[in-house]
C-alpha cells in the first residue's frame, strides 16, 4: 500500500441523523456550500456537461425536443448551492434551462429554495425530496450528483449510478472525494478553517475515509454497466466521473417519446 493511501471507513455522519438540530444542519450546509465554492464543484460538473456531444434525438422526437428546455436533474443536492450554480452557469450557455434539485431531507429542500431565489440567469431551478435509494431517477438530459456517493456502500452505489444512467438522455456526471491523505489533511484544515461547524468538522474527514480511489470509483461504473464512463481527478482532490450514452444504446426516455 502507498504511504499516502488509506484504508476505507464507513462510518454514520453525524449530517445523516435525522435527530440532528434543525440549527446545527442549517450550520453544517453553509459551511459545506462554502467547501464547494472554493472547490469549484459547480464549475467543474459544468465543464463536464458541456463537454458532452448529445444524442441526435429519433425523427420522431425532434419536435419535443425542440421546445423543451434542456433538464438537469441533480440527485442528492443537499443546500442545493450546487444546483444553482449549475443552472446559473448553464443558463448562460443554453437558452432554455431546466435544473431540478432532489434530496430526502426536506429540511435542506427548504433551504435550497431559499436559496434558489437568487439569480439563476435564464434557467428555472426546483427542487423536490425524493429518496433516490427507492425511487426511479426522473427522466433527463443529464443527471448529476455531487459528494453522495461516499455516503452509499458499493451495491447502493452502483444502484444509484444505474438509476441516473437509465434517466438520461445524454449521460451523467459524478462528482466525488478521493480517499488519500492528502484529501484528508485538506478536509480537517478546511473544515476548521472555513466553518465553526461542529458537525463539518466531524463529517469532513469521516467523508473522506468513505470515499474512494479511482480504481475503486472505475469498478463501480463498470458494475453498473457504464464501461464507456471516464475519470478525471479535480481540485482540490476530487473524482469527476462522466459518462456519455453510446449512440447505438436508446435511453427508455427517448423510446417512450417514440411509441
Amino acid at each position: 500500500m502507498s504511504p499516502w493511501s488509506i484504508p476505507r471507513a464507513r462510518q454514520s455522519e453525524l449530517m445523516d441523523d435525522p435527530a440532528l438540530p434543525a440549527a446545527e444542519h442549517m450550520q453544517a450546509l453553509d459551511a459545506l456550500a462554502r467547501i464547494n465554492m472554493l472547490s469549484f464543484t459547480a464549475s467543474q460538473i459544468t465543464r463536464a456537461i458541456t463537454g458532452m456531444k448529445p444524442r441526435r434525438p429519433p425523427a420522431q422526437a425532434a419536435t419535443r425536443h425542440k421546445t423543451q428546455p434542456f433538464q438537469v436533474v441533480d440527485v442528492a443536492c443537499g443546500g442545493g448551492d450546487v444546483t444553482v450554480a449549475i443552472a446559473r452557469r448553464l443558463g448562460r450557455r443554453l437558452p432554455a434551462v431546466q435544473v431540478t434539485g432532489l434530496d430526502i431531507s426536506s429540511r435542506a429542500v427548504a433551504r435550497a429554495e431559499r436559496h434558489s431565489r437568487r439569480r439563476t440567469g435564464g434557467a428555472h431551478v426546483s427542487f423536490s425530496v425524493h429518496d433516490i435509494l427507492t425511487d426511479a431517477c426522473p427522466p433527463c438530459d443529464i443527471a448529476t450528483v455531487s459528494l453522495f456517493l461516499h455516503h452509499l456502500d458499493d451495491d447502493e452505489a452502483v444502484h444509484v449510478l444505474s438509476s441516473l444512467a437509465r434517466a438520461a438522455r445524454i449521460g451523467i456526471v459524478a462528482s466525488d472525494l478521493l480517499r488519500n491523505a492528502t484529501g484528508l489533511t485538506l478536509a480537517v484544515v478546511g473544515t476548521a478553517v472555513l466553518s465553526r461547524s461542529r458537525v463539518a468538522r466531524v463529517d469532513g474527514p469521516l467523508s473522506v475515509r468513505a470515499a474512494r480511489t479511482p480504481d475503486e470509483y472505475r469498478t463501480l461504473l463498470d458494475r453498473a454497466g457504464l464501461q464507456e464512463a471516464t475519470i478525471h481527478r479535480g481540485w482540490p482532490q476530487r473524482a469527476i466521473l462522466v459518462w456519455t450514452r453510446p449512440d447505438d444504446q436508446p435511453s427508455p426516455a427517448l423510446v417512450q417519446d417514440t411509441v
